[in-house]
């Protein structure tokens, strides 16, 4: 069962001041990171998406066994970067059968975590397995290739917020409250790092 990955990571962190994705937990930037927790499930395709600052985020993934592309529409919205992603994907794999979405600003996310939800995914034969914290569901998600083309028509300027909500009833959700913590802000970063 082909499940490739994409990582957005095209955002300008504007919040944070800086690139978030540059920020290092353990000495390891915050996009390395994802990448290699994500490189640990094998997947045939692992693609990141870049668009602000994609020359320095580029530069530290030069010897990461990983796919890069630019959305040179990142200003558009996440949702853009999605498609963007989706649609490589698309053109260099004909046997897709699901895709996983994540962002690289979750620092609770573990490769043990993605696997349990591709278990999820061929056990609960549901179209869509998402995160839940924070009272909704969110990503890390996975989302078969039935939804794909729902995925390609989505809104740019939103993540695939809306179609987690549309498919509720037919997704497995995977209680994750340590989703909730991400890095916005300075302070987001300087309380994770004081918490680890």
């Amino acid at each position: 069962m082909n499940i490739d990955i994409i990582i957005l990571a095209a955002g300008s962190s504007s919040r944070m001041g800086q690139s978030k994705q540059l920020l290092e937990i353990n000495n390891t930037p915050l996009l390395l990171r994802t990448v290699n927790i994500a490189r640990q499930l094998k997947a045939d395709h692992t693609v990141v998406v870049l668009g602000a600052n994609e020359k320095e985020h580029a530069a530290i993934l030069q010897n990461a066994e990983v796919q890069t592309i630019v959305n040179k529409d990142w200003k558009n919205g996440m949702g853009s970067s999605l498609k963007t992603g989706l649609r490589y994907l698309l053109a260099v794999s004909t046997d897709i059968h699901a895709v996983i979405i994540l962002v690289c600003d979750q620092p609770a996310v573990t490769s043990a975590y993605l696997s349990d939800i591709v278990q999820r995914y061929r056990t609960s034969k549901k179209t869509i397995v998402a995160s839940f914290y924070s009272d909704a569901p969110g990503v890390p998600a996975l989302f078969d290739k039935t939804i794909f083309a729902e995925l390609l028509a989505m809104d740019d300027a939103h993540g695939a917020k809306k179609i987690l909500l549309k498919h509720i009833t037919s997704t497995e959700l995977i209680q994750f409250p340590e989703g909730s913590i991400d890095l916005d802000t300075p302070e987001d970063y300087q309380n994770f790092i004081n918490s680890i």
